[in-house]
């Protein structure tokens, strides 16, 4: 059974996703596990509705996922075989696709979060074991996002499973799981049908850097980029990132047209978790610094 696609055209949902989740071990335990609709059930006509108002702008596979083969099956007929793709959970339905340095509505705040990266270098530079060259922005950029500064970049991953991860970390809201064919947006933009890489391509990014916090009707238009993996982390999440222009700070279907998403149901997520967590995706192996290990075995030592 191939999914539904349904068309929509609404205000989307995006932002930095947070890792430390999931309930008490204990309380796993004790809670009923949702009652799980048949394998080709599909989203209620209120919950597309809700999606519809304040979802993402591109269509919605209206599959409901209650297990990780209804999760690979429901993607079967948007992913094509032989073709790049790249995902993007988020565990709040709501939120937009758009980089934390430009989420801010005051213009003065957008010029403060951009700015933040000069200044990231002068302190960081002496605490990095191999910091950038002080001419790669585009490094300096990639190394303040992997440690939590606004930047021009929006995150995603080349592993669906990675994706829905993230997509799962609120058990208390609806969330979702976002697909594009990176190559799509690059020949929107620059009509060239492929990935830009971070370093051959130094010619095609650098301009981005240089924008400032306004939004121009002609501007530059959002772009595709596979970064240096300078880091386990990136690496074990298989990072990927969109450099978003002037034109328009959101990401949307009218830049990408490959651009649809499957929606991931509050009620679902504890099971979608611990399936994923017996196929070895887990807070330890997408968060490889120590923290997030000892975060991970407190809990499920139920010290949590």
């Amino acid at each position: 059974n191939r999914p539904h696609v349904e068309n929509r055209s609404a205000p989307h949902a995006s932002s930095a996703t947070k890792h430390l989740i999931m309930s008490k071990a204990r309380t796993r335990k004790s809670r009923k596990s949702p009652v799980m609709p048949s394998a080709s059930a599909r989203l209620t006509p209120d919950v597309i509705r809700r999606y519809k108002v304040d979802g993402p702008k591109c269509p919605m596979v209206t599959k409901v996922v209650t297990t990780l083969s209804e999760y690979v099956a429901a993607f079967s007929s948007v992913v094509r075989p032989g073709e790049i793709f790249w995902f993007r959970g988020h565990s709040d339905y709501k939120w937009k696709t758009v980089p934390s340095a430009l989420r801010y509505k005051e213009k003065s705040k957008r010029i403060t979060a951009l700015g933040l990266v000069g200044e990231f270098k002068r302190f960081a530079e002496f605490k990095l074991l191999k910091p950038p060259q002080l001419t790669e922005e585009f490094k300096w950029c990639q190394v303040a996002q992997h440690y939590g500064l606004p930047t021009r970049l929006l995150d995603w991953t080349q592993s669906a499973a990675v994706a829905l991860y993230f997509a799962c970390l609120d058990e208390t809201a609806d969330g979702l799981v976002l697909v594009i064919n990176p190559s799509d947006l690059n020949l929107a933009a620059k009509r060239q049908r492929r990935v830009f890489d971070a370093n051959l391509d130094a010619d095609i990014i650098k301009p981005y850097l240089a924008l400032d916090a306004s939004k121009h009707r002609r501007g530059r238009k959002t772009i595709a980029i596979h970064p240096t993996w300078n880091s386990e982390r990136i690496t074990m999440q298989q990072g990927a990132f969109t450099l978003h222009g002037s034109a328009s700070f959101e990401l949307t279907q009218s830049e990408v047209s490959s651009m649809c998403y499957l929606p991931i149901l509050g009620a679902h997520k504890l099971n979608l978790l611990l399936e994923l967590e017996r196929m070895g995706i887990a807070e330890m192996s997408i968060f490889p610094e120590p923290e997030h290990i000892c975060s991970y075995l407190k809990r499920h030592s139920n010290l949590h």
